[in-house]
């Protein structure tokens, strides 16, 4: 692929890295997220040490694929680890592809499965991009690792909502999903970084997805990332899909819904991430829009 339509950096090793925010419309807010287009040839090492350059939660790379055909091979590499899948990346590559090619349907493999995103075009010059993850799943959370998650986050039973019982939730990676009993509850998060990593890691946890309800239709969420290497994640794609089949299990959808997640409020990022579910498919539809981090 050519014609860089972003602003760009390149790494110490001499990669091209995109910079976007993702499920946001202002640079300021959203998830950060690199970008690298072309990564054919790169090395897992290659992709890891780029990766922890950038800092951010995950960046992506278009290691192959076919741009007449509009598919792609995406891998996403956190500054710690190689990561399945990662919603957030997946909107602001999107976004540069759409770009790039024009809008329409791309298809990327991952290690999490096959991935469709229709790119439009949406609100001024920031185009939409809607992810339809893979095939969702949802269980409830054994009471011992439920209760080492709690203490790891220094929270109480008491500080859940007893209407939304502990999943673990798959939407191509695994999350720990809590209901926090307040909003207040939500927004005093100071956990212990190393505990919920460890217990994260021996549980293959991707994130921790902690939400609350707000208004109809509507929900506050934020979502840990200690295996990643950051305390946080402003947006994350892969845990709302992951979400959105965890309301579908519970029985809370029973007729398609869109439903909107707002998260990155309490670290000064604000996101918007849409969350189609419908009660007769597996998968959810994620979207959002993304724009590039000036240089």
């Amino acid at each position: 692929m050519t014609g860089t339509s972003a602003a760009s950096a390149t790494s110490s090793s001499g990669v091209e890295v995109l910079r976007y925010a993702a499920f946001t419309t202002d640079p300021s807010g959203g998830n950060p997220a690199g970008v690298v287009c072309e990564a054919e040839g790169l090395a897992d090492a290659d992709m890891l040490a780029v990766a922890a350059e950038v800092g951010y939660s995950e960046t992506a790379f278009v290691t192959g694929g076919d741009s007449q055909r509009r598919r792609f091979r995406l891998r996403y590499f956190s500054p710690k680890a190689e990561v399945a899948f990662c919603g957030h990346a997946t909107v602001a590559t999107s976004v540069e592809l759409g770009r790039r090619l024009g809008p329409g349907r791309l298809d990327f493999t991952t290690n999490a499965g096959e991935i469709s995103v229709d790119v439009t075009a949406s609100g001024g010059d920031v185009p939409r991009a809607t992810l339809t993850s893979v095939p969702t799943s949802s269980r409830e959370a054994g009471d011992a690792v439920v209760d080492a998650a709690l203490a790891a986050l220094r929270w109480s039973r008491a500080d859940l909502d007893p209407r939304f019982p502990p999943h673990v939730a798959f939407g191509g990676n695994d999350h720990l999903v809590l209901a926090a009993a307040s909003r207040e509850r939500l927004a005093d998060l100071d956990y212990d970084f190393d505990a919920l990593g460890d217990l994260m890691r021996a549980e293959g946890w991707t994130t921790v997805h902690l939400f609350c309800p707000g208004e109809p239709g509507e929900f506050h969420a934020r979502n840990p990332f200690p295996v990643g290497g950051v305390v946080e994640d402003a947006a994350t794609g892969a845990a709302a899909a992951a979400f959105g089949g965890y309301l579908r299990q519970l029985g809370y959808v029973t007729a398609a819904t869109t439903y909107l997640v707002h998260q990155g409020e309490d670290m000064g990022r604000p996101s918007e991430l849409r969350v189609e579910v419908d009660p007769a498919d597996p998968r959810v539809r994620v979207s959002g829009q993304a724009v590039v981090i000036p240089a």
